[in-house]
């Protein structure tokens, strides 16, 4: 036998051996895990020895592919099978929660440890036998002290906490270190991202609901569930939502849609510079004209959150094909009860009010002194046909009993800060707006 063919039959002889190995893992997390059945199913396999990686490309044309070096996974065996029966796990989280088809909008660096601790943070609330590894104790340590500032360990809130806190280098790869199990070269877009992403949705939908029955009787954790609920939300842009507020009316611009061509050159061609017809100079159009942002300036929502936000607003309504030249728009303050309400009218007021207003309130939070008031504004004619009322709040107050009573439409747009909002009034659209979405122009959920 040669030496070429000796080699090839060693190289089968591992290829052999680690599937092998992914196959007992794969009956281990079944056998514990039985909600992830689908997404177990959804993975595929490729070998790629001499790559000394294991890596899962979860946009590949043919599905989620986990490739990896037979040698890399035979030797994680060896030490302990429970590592690539995490490693296993860790990388089917990162598709169920689909890290991955973020990459191309976030910083990639802090992004990737951002996401492996929140893996490894639910790998670890799930309390699998055979699915301890070596280092997990100091795992666990790192992340309750991360879970006292954040609350809860989604990825994205991760993430936010890092880029607050600017890591030096060699912290971020000690946490690199901790938590990372694969590598995330495929995570790069592809054409078939989308069809990726939404297979994927549809299976944390699946595991979500699934898991809720499950997570009450075995964990009192609730990572896993607050994971989920990222992946699976819902996202709108911001100023498609804004744009639902608006109200018909005339603005002053060329109406090419109701201006006829043909007499026009006829006029010319017939009496030299005199056309028989010109354009309209008014044309109906949808835009922002009356509405109310109601801003919860109780204590838990913080001062610069705030300004971001209505930075965020301002910058969509400023712009000329959503912004009426002259506008009704009321800022109003409230926690407890009214604190202030700025009447807007034009571009250069509300460049003053962002300029110089100042917040007041820093109180308890009531919902009810805003719709009171803006009851009251209605009746006493400040508005003439008021689209919409947005509230930017932290979630935490009374509601309304009742829908208001002048029939306008009402957003409560919450701050995401946890998972344990409070049930919107039925009569009211729910919305949430993560921090990062409003201070880099992002999308609301």
């Amino acid at each position: 036998m040669s030496l070429e063919t000796e080699a090839k039959n060693r190289e089968d002889d591992k290829k052999r051996l680690a599937q092998k190995i992914w196959s007992l893992s794969r009956d281990r997390l079944l056998m514990n895990l039985r909600f992830l059945d689908v997404a177990l199913s959804s993975l595929g396999f490729e070998a790629r020895p001499g790559t000394d990686s294991v890596c899962c490309d979860a946009g590949a044309p043919k599905g989620a592919v986990i490739y990896y070096d037979p040698a890399v996974v035979i030797r994680l065996y060896r030490k302990d099978p429970a590592n690539v029966t995490r490693l296993y796990l860790h990388m089917l989280l990162h598709c169920i929660f689909s890290h991955s088809y973020k990459y191309d909008r976030v910083e990639q660096e802090l992004w990737d440890v951002a996401v492996d601790m929140a893996v490894e943070n639910v790998a670890l609330s799930l309390q699998m036998p055979g699915l301890r590894t070596d280092r997990d104790a100091e795992r666990g340590a790192v992340l309750a002290q991360w879970k006292e500032r954040a609350g809860s360990l989604t990825a994205e809130r991760i993430y936010r906490m890092l880029r607050e806190d600017r890591l030096g280098v060699s912290e971020r790869l000690e946490l690199g270190s901790l938590f990372g199990r694969d590598v995330h070269e495929g995570w790069e877009p592809a054409e078939t991202l989308e069809i990726t992403a939404a297979q994927w949705k549809k299976i944390s939908e699946r595991i979500k609901a699934e898991l809720k029955s499950f997570s009450e009787d075995k964990s009192d954790d609730k990572s896993i569930l607050q994971n989920l609920e990222e992946a699976t939300r819902e996202h709108y842009d911001y100023g498609d939502f804004l744009r639902k507020f608006s109200v018909s009316g005339e603005d002053i611009q060329i109406n090419d849609d109701e201006f006829d061509y043909v007499y026009y050159t006829y006029g010319l061609s017939l009496y030299g510079n005199l056309p028989l017809v010109e354009p309209l100079e008014y044309k109906d159009v949808n835009k922002i004209k009356e509405f109310v942002v109601a801003i919860d300036t109780s204590g838990s929502c913080r001062g610069e959150i705030v300004q971001a936000f209505l930075n965020k607003t301002y910058s969509i309504l400023k712009s000329s094909e959503n912004f009426f030249r002259k506008v009704n728009i009321h800022i109003i303050q409230c926690d407890s009860e009214v604190r202030r309400d700025t009447k807007i009218t034009n571009d250069e007021e509300f460049e003053a009010f962002m300029r110089e207003g100042q917040l007041e309130g820093f109180g308890s939070t009531d919902f009810r002194p805003v719709f009171a008031y803006v009851d009251r504004a209605i009746e006493n004619g400040e508005f003439e046909n008021l689209k919409g009322l947005i509230y930017f709040t932290d979630g935490y107050g009374v509601f309304p009993e009742h829908k208001p009573a002048y029939h306008y439409d009402t957003a409560f747009v919450f701050l995401e800060d946890d998972f344990e909002k409070p049930a919107t009034p039925p009569w009211a659209i729910r919305l949430v707006l993560p921090a990062e979405d409003i201070e880099e122009g992002g999308t609301i959920s």
